[in-house]
């Protein structure tokens, strides 16, 4: 799934807009839940060695909010990587380079959004 996926998806599911919160990141965009306006979603672009990813250039990827015990076991799985720079029990970074399969990707993003 690539990010302008990601984002139809999320307008089409829960009717989420992106919001860009940081002139200096343009290509941060925050997903917020519609009642209460928690986030339940981060897509960033970042450098590969960012994440401790091998290779040069950046990758798309998504930021979830899940259930701790399934964020241990994804984080064992290609495609899914300690959540960077937010609270690795609660949170998970989801690699938007085809890694994961699109359905997983929602299933996860319903998830989160729930």
């Amino acid at each position: 799934m690539t990010r302008e996926e990601l984002l139809r998806h999320a307008l089409d599911a829960y009717g989420t807009e992106p919001e860009s919160l940081w002139l200096d990141e343009p290509s941060f965009a925050v997903l917020r839940h519609s009642l209460g306006g928690k986030w339940y979603g981060l897509v960033m672009t970042l450098p590969r060695r960012s994440l401790g990813l091998p290779g040069e250039g950046s990758i798309d990827v998504l930021n979830l909010k899940l259930d701790p015990a399934l964020v241990y076991i994804l984080r064992e799985q290609p495609g899914f990587l300690p959540a960077w720079h937010m609270n690795k029990t609660h949170w998970l970074t989801v690699c938007l380079d085809g890694s994961v399969p699109p359905e997983r990707v929602e299933d996860l993003l319903a998830q989160s959004y729930e």
